[in-house]
């Protein structure tokens, strides 16, 4: 339980102190998100990075990819996805 924990930030936004440029960005987007929560499939991240579905079955089996294995589907939640991709990003 602890090694997710470790890369887990908490931004505390009711908090009054000065946010990294980032931070407001990322705070700004999820205020707009009608569901956070909900729920992408392998095909829809597949189809949002413009990947072959192999490939995106490699994603969701790594270490870092923030992913649900249920039964026989893999699961990602839309917020997970969204700060683990702007954490990638170059």
């Amino acid at each position: 339980m602890n090694s997710i924990n470790e890369n887990v930030k908490v931004i505390d936004t009711k908090e009054k102190k000065d946010y990294t440029l980032e931070e407001l960005m990322i705070i700004e987007v999820i205020k707009k998100l009608q569901n956070p929560f909900v729920n992408l499939t392998v095909q829809d991240v597949a189809k949002d990075l413009k990947i072959g579905e192999n490939m995106a079955y490699t994603i969701f089996k790594r270490e870092d990819f923030p992913s649900v294995n249920i039964g026989r589907c893999w699961k990602i939640s839309l917020i997970s996805y969204l700060l683990w991709k702007t954490q990638k990003r170059f």
